[in-house]
C-alpha cells in the first residue's frame, strides 16, 4: 500500500477528528470541519481544504489520501460540498479558492469514474464509505466467495458529487463562459448516474428502497436488502437550478433542455421546480413519489425512527 504513496509528504497543520481516540487526520471528517471551521477561521477553513488537494498528499492518478493507517481506502466524496459550504459561509466572492479546488477535483473525480465503477455502468463501489455504513460484510474488501459489490451509498456519493461540481460550475461561470460547458458535463454524469439506479437495480420498486447489490462469481446478482444508512445516502443526492441561474447562463440552459427533448429516458431525474414556463429544475436521483417512499420508511417507528431520533 505505502508503495502507492511515496509521494506523500505531511508536514501540515490539519485539522483532526480528535486529540486523544483519533490523533490522525481523515479526509472526509476535515472536509466537515472546514465547514464549521469557517465560521471562527475563513482563511484556515480554505487551507485545508487546499492542502489535502495538493500534489504531496493528493496521489498522482487523483485519489485523495484517506486516513493515516489506509491512504488507499476510500472516504465519501464531500470535498466539493464542503468547498461550497465555505465559500458561500464565507461571503461568496471568493474565486480564486473555488477555482483553485474546482481544478483539483475535476482530477479526483476522474479517478472516481475510472477506478471505482467496475462493470462502467455508473454504479460505484468505493469499500467503507462513512457514517459506519457497516454491512454484512467488510465492504472494504472481495465480498467472501469473490465477486464484487454496488454500493448504494457509493452510487448516491457520486451522484452528489457531480451535482456539486455543477453547482461550482455553474458558480464559476458567471465570470467565465467556458465554465457552462463543464457544467453540461456534469449535468449529464449526474443523469446517467440517476437513471442507472433505477434500470440497474438499486431502486428496489417494491421495497420503495435503495439496496446494495452484490455480484456473485457464478454470475448471479443478489440486492443485499438490508435497511441502513447505505439506502438513505441518496436522500442527500438533490439540487435546484433556479430560473434565474437559467436565464444567466443561456448556453447551459439551452443545452439542459436540448438533452432533455434528445434523451427523454433521463427526463425523471430533472424535475420542475414549480408549474409554468419560467422555472427551474430539482435535479434529485429519485423523482417526487419515489423520495416520498423513502422518507416514509425514516419517519417509520417500526423502521428508522426511534423516541431518541434515527436508529
Amino acid at each position: 500500500m505505502l508503495r502507492r504513496w511515496v509521494h506523500l509528504y505531511a508536514k501540515d497543520v490539519l485539522s483532526m477528528p480528535d486529540a486523544w481516540e483519533y490523533p490522525w487526520f481523515a479526509a472526509w471528517d476535515l472536509a466537515f470541519h472546514c465547514v464549521a471551521l469557517a465560521h471562527v477561521d475563513p482563511q484556515f477553513a480554505k487551507d485545508q481544504l487546499l492542502t489535502l488537494c495538493r500534489e504531496w498528499y493528493m496521489h498522482p492518478a487523483g485519489q485523495l489520501p484517506a486516513y493515516e493507517w489506509d491512504f488507499g481506502d476510500a472516504n465519501p466524496p464531500v470535498h466539493a460540498w464542503a468547498a461550497l459550504e465555505v465559500f458561500h459561509l464565507t461571503g461568496g466572492d471568493d474565486w480564486h479558492f473555488l477555482e483553485r479546488v474546482f481544478h483539483k477535483l475535476l482530477i479526483n473525480i476522474t479517478w472516481w469514474f475510472n477506478r471505482e465503477d467496475e462493470d462502467g455502468n455508473d454504479l460505484f463501489s468505493g469499500g467503507f464509505l462513512g457514517l459506519d455504513n457497516i454491512g454484512p460484510f467488510d465492504r472494504s474488501h472481495q465480498p467472501p466467495g469473490g465477486g464484487h459489490l454496488e454500493q448504494s451509498d457509493g452510487t448516491a456519493w457520486m451522484a452528489m458529487y457531480c451535482l456539486d461540481l455543477l453547482e461550482m460550475a455553474l458558480v464559476l461561470a458567471r465570470s467565465d463562459p467556458a465554465y457552462e460547458d463543464i457544467a453540461v458535463t456534469f449535468f449529464e454524469h449526474f443523469t446517467r448516474i440517476a437513471r442507472a439506479v433505477e434500470w440497474q437495480g438499486i431502486w428496489d420498486e417494491q421495497d420503495g428502497f435503495c439496496y446494495d447489490r452484490l455480484h456473485l462469481s457464478d454470475g448471479r446478482v443478489e440486492p443485499l436488502r438490508v435497511r441502513s444508512v447505505v439506502g438513505l445516502v441518496v436522500l442527500a443526492a438533490i439540487q435546484v437550478v433556479d430560473a434565474a441561474t437559467l436565464a444567466r447562463l443561456p448556453l447551459f440552459a439551452e443545452r439542459l433542455h436540448r438533452f432533455l427533448q434528445e434523451r427523454p429516458e433521463y427526463a425523471a431525474a430533472v424535475g420542475p421546480c414549480s408549474a409554468g414556463p419560467h422555472h427551474g429544475h430539482v435535479l434529485s436521483v429519485l423523482d417526487r413519489d419515489r423520495l416520498a417512499r423513502v422518507w416514509q420508511t425514516v419517519f417509520d417507528e417500526q423502521e428508522f425512527l426511534s423516541p431518541h431520533g434515527l436508529r
